[in-house]
């Protein structure tokens, strides 16, 4: 365990290269999108948190969109997200994304298998465009164990500060593991490409996951001069997705 004094005092030196960062591509007008992804429970909302904790309310934008509607669904998959796409000065979280269709969607079937698979194959090409327009793009996957998964799911369950978090898909995030494993690994198989990679988090530590996403966000987006001011992120923890990550132990099977 990461002493409580060690973990705020690390935090604080990454929260304040975040506001330089911020600062500077505020300044410059840069269009930052950062897309949280990750299995149930993994820790998306305090990594979320914590990098927003001193972010400017005006510059920065959360996004979490709830199930499409019927007229969402009507129209091209993408177009619900589209529109909130960052502008100049802007930093947009998207906490899940379009990579729904390839996670929930396929595993609880609320869309077609033709539907998934035209996502995975255009959402690369898609995401070249959004590079080409001068987006900047960073892409997290949280990863958390079964067995640590089970015991937050039990706490949102028990813990009247959490009852917000339920979710009625609970559940199905321990029936179906095998189910989203499948549908991860192909996910990070055909949407991860070397200008928008996927970055994969081994979030049962909850403390060492943030301290890690916070360090990759500085170090990825950040002119070196600020940069510098942190740590690169543990690589046990926090790496660009491979393919003998899906076998050789550093992502949950």
């Amino acid at each position: 365990m990461m002493d409580d004094d060690k973990y705020e005092a690390e935090l604080a030196k990454r929260q304040l290269a975040l506001v330089h960062w911020q600062q500077h591509a505020m300044e410059a007008g840069e269009k930052v999108l950062i897309i949280f992804e990750g299995r149930d429970a993994a820790g998306k909302d305090g990594a979320i948190r914590t990098l927003t904790q001193h972010l400017s309310v005006r510059a920065t934008r959360l996004v979490a969109l709830p199930k499409p509607s019927d007229r969402d669904r009507s129209t091209w998959y993408y177009q619900r997200y589209v529109v909130r796409l960052p502008a100049g000065g802007e930093t947009v979280i998207f906490n899940r994304s379009w990579y729904n269709r390839a996670g929930v969607e396929r595993v609880m079937g609320f869309s077609s298998a033709e539907e998934q698979e035209v996502f995975l194959r255009d959402t690369p090409t898609f995401e070249a465009m959004l590079l080409e327009s001068g987006l900047k793009l960073v892409k997290l996957w949280l990863d958390v164990s079964k067995k640590e998964q089970a015991k937050r799911l039990d706490e949102r369950r028990t813990d009247p500060l959490k009852v917000l978090k339920a979710s009625p898909m609970d559940a199905a995030a321990q029936e179906k593991w095998d189910d989203y494993t499948k549908a991860r690994d192909e996910m990070l198989k055909r949407t991860s490409a070397p200008l928008t990679p996927w970055i994969c988090v081994r979030a049962d530590h909850k403390k060492k996951a943030r301290l890690a996403v916070l360090s990759h966000i500085v170090q990825t987006l950040a002119p070196r001069k600020i940069a510098r001011e942190v740590d690169a992120p543990d690589p046990d923890v926090l790496f660009p997705f491979e393919l003998d990550a899906l076998t050789d132990g550093r992502l949950e099977r």
